[in-house]
């Protein structure tokens, strides 16, 4: 479902708050004069608009029965917060560590799916994800747990130091690839631990 347009996100807070307030729903001539329609045809086409996208039902043959079925809870339920934990290099790895940092709020159909208790996200710094169009500065956001196929994007802890890298296997050997001729791959001389494998990119624009 689009978002409201602005008009009608406006005429759905006007409902809102004349019902918070113990107040009778608004009639058509009080929705108009409020939103500066100028008849009572558009305050109800915007009305009916809003019921067929199930923002408020009305009770069949009472006056000024309508009922706002859940706050905003149709657009609310499209975003969700992922928590930032700090960032990750995107270069050679780094032995520091992942500070809570926030939280990136996302529309969940901009990210593709949507993000559970397991989510996670991360700041790149670096530049050896080029290859892979990561740049430094993005969002990278990660999902914890499941176990990397050869060829996705994960975070890593190479020996005891954090790395945004693709994973690889040869001859049934785990390693870290650079997507940035610049950089070496990483063999791990003591543990490979994955963190988390890759599962969108947030890119702010730059001033």
């Amino acid at each position: 479902m689009a978002e409201l347009p602005p008009t009608r996100k406006r005429l759905l807070d006007f409902i809102q708050v004349e019902v918070h307030a113990g107040r009778p729903i608004p009639t058509l001539r009080e929705i108009a004069a409020k939103l500066g329609f100028r008849g009572h045809r558009a305050a109800a086409f915007h009305l009916d608009a809003l019921k067929r996208d199930g923002f408020i039902q009305s009770e069949s043959g009472k006056a000024r029965s309508l009922r706002v079925t859940s706050p905003l809870a149709k657009l609310r339920s499209r975003v969700a917060d992922i928590p930032l934990y700090g960032s990750i290099p995107a270069g050679f790895s780094d032995d520091r560590e992942q500070q809570p940092d926030g939280c990136v709020t996302v529309d969940v159909a901009s990210i593709g799916f949507k993000p559970t208790r397991n989510t996670f996200a991360l700041r790149v710094v670096g530049d050896s994800m080029i290859g892979k169009f990561i740049c430094d500065g993005d969002i990278a956001v990660f999902e914890h747990g499941p176990d990397p196929r050869p060829g996705q994007i994960v975070a890593a802890l190479i020996d005891r130091k954090n790395t945004l890298k693709t994973f690889l296997v040869k001859n049934g050997k785990p390693f870290l690839k650079a997507e940035n001729p610049k950089y070496p791959d990483l063999i791990p001389s003591e543990e490979l631990v994955i963190q988390g494998v890759f599962r969108a990119l947030i890119r702010r624009a730059k001033e």
